[in-house]
């Protein structure tokens, strides 16, 4: 227990440290994907900088019921990726769309990571408005709403990157509604359970991956 204290202890006291790690980490993978000769490489990469932003997030973790969390994460995870093969084989939630190579091993059609990167976004984006004192019901509202303005960012550049690509001309709007919807209901279920997510380093690491994409977006139009 006291080797665990003093590791977390260690990257606490080193957060503005990690957090220039993170935007270098993270604007070295811009380049990297921006350059012809790398890009490929960095695309297979994906997967994994999700795995490294959560496994540093965990490590920066100071949510009262973690056993709590870890539950809820996981049911997260499930129904999540649950959500998303239905979708890709039906076009019912979102739209009809379909997975490309780039997000790591599939099941059904759907990259395993996929459920990891929804609870990543309620946890992160639920942090980031823990620490204020509005209302919990605005706090549903915003952090559901982050979610949203994340994946329509996102959206923009994921064909490109072969994450995933849309049967229609443009994203439907029927995937913005159902992705808010489902956020909501995930956050809903956060305030339901008493799940109170602290992290501090959670708004450095979503606005380092925002940013990412919107720096894509802006180069790779």
């Amino acid at each position: 227990m006291n080797s665990n204290n003093s590791i977390l202890n260690f990257f606490h006291s080193k957060q503005t440290i990690i957090t220039l790690l993170f935007v270098v980490f993270y604007s070295v993978g811009v380049i990297g994907m921006l350059l012809p000769a790398t890009a490929d490489y960095f695309l297979q990469l994906i997967p994994f900088a999700l795995i490294l932003s959560f496994t540093i997030l965990a490590l920066f973790d100071e949510s009262e019921n973690r056993k709590k969390l870890l539950l809820y994460l996981l049911f997260i995870y499930v129904s999540s990726f649950a959500i998303e093969v239905a979708g890709v084989y039906t076009g019912a939630l979102f739209g009809t769309y379909s997975y490309g190579n780039n997000l790591g091993l599939k099941l059904w059609e759907t990259p395993l990571i996929i459920g990891a990167n929804w609870f990543f976004l309620v946890y992160t984006s639920a942090a980031i408005f823990e620490k204020t004192s509005i209302a919990p019901s605005l706090k549903v509202l915003l952090a559901s709403t982050t979610m949203l303005v994340y994946d329509i960012v996102m959206e923009q550049v994921a064909p490109t990157l072969d994450m995933w690509d849309w049967k229609h001309p443009s994203v439907p709007f029927q995937n913005y509604f159902t992705w808010f919807l489902i956020a909501v209901i995930f956050h809903i279920g956060l305030r339901w359970l008493k799940i109170r997510i602290k992290n501090k380093l959670a708004l450095t690491v979503l606005l380092c991956q925002f940013i990412f994409f919107v720096l894509l977006f802006v180069f790779l139009r």
